[in-house]
């Protein structure tokens, strides 16, 4: 499987987002939607993006019981997106019941995978906030292997965890990495980060860069030094 960069286009509206996609003049970078877009514009800046020739992660995070899941991934699936996901929390059932929601008639479907822990999550919030006292990593661990064993490509997942992810649930089994900085640049409310040539280096698939990428003087500088350090 080939590296590539996703760039998060947490834009509030679509005049936001083209007019940061127009700056790419001749690229067609992988482009992540999330919440905030999506619920702002619904469906429809999803099929414009790929209109114009864009990869999509549709970023939703999707967590209820299997039946709502399984319907609201067929909807999702008729987008045409790329990649997809849901929370492992979920449990093994849910996530088994969105790869049926997913799959089209012709048996294919977007790559699905699942969130462990957000990186925003460190294990005193853990601990505290959720009531789960095992160490994040185990836990983490734990989640990608559900994942895997329900039938899901891959996790999303700290990059500290990526070469962890892939001794545990094969070289194949994707993982996806946001959290990732510049060496220079600010961590943001991050907790667990690491710079484009590190996650490289550990074995993450897919990195997902947003504020050093859109909130650049230069974002397209800024993309191809992603590029650069995680991909060529």
């Amino acid at each position: 499987m080939g590296k590539d960069v996703i760039i998060a286009c947490d834009f509030s509206s679509a005049a936001d987002v083209f007019k940061f996609l127009d700056k790419f003049e001749g690229k067609k970078p992988f482009v992540k939607i999330g919440m905030e877009l999506f619920y702002a514009e619904g469906p429809e800046i999803v099929k414009e993006i790929k209109k114009r020739g864009h990869k999509i992660f549709l970023d939703l995070k999707l967590h209820d019981i299997p039946n709502t899941v399984k319907k609201s991934m067929a909807v999702l699936s008729r987008l045409d997106v790329d990649m997809t996901n849901l929370h492992a929390a979920g449990t093994k059932n849910m996530m088994k019941a969105a790869i049926e929601g997913l799959t089209r008639e012709d048996g294919s479907r977007p790559i699905l995978i699942a969130v462990t822990q957000l990186t925003s999550t460190d294990q005193e919030s853990m601990t505290n906030d959720l009531l789960i006292n095992e160490p994040i990593d185990k836990v983490v661990m734990h989640y990608a292997k559900n994942a895997e064993e329900a039938g899901l490509d891959g996790v999303v997942c700290s990059p500290l965890e990526a070469e962890k992810v892939h001794n545990l649930c094969g070289k194949d089994f994707v993982t996806v990495t946001p959290g990732v900085r510049f060496a220079d640049g600010d961590i943001g409310d991050q907790k667990r980060v690491m710079t484009p040539a590190q996650a490289k280096e550990i074995g993450s698939d897919y990195i997902v860069v947003g504020r050093p990428i859109t909130a650049a003087e230069d974002p397209v500088a800024a993309y191809e030094r992603c590029i650069a350090e995680f991909v060529d």
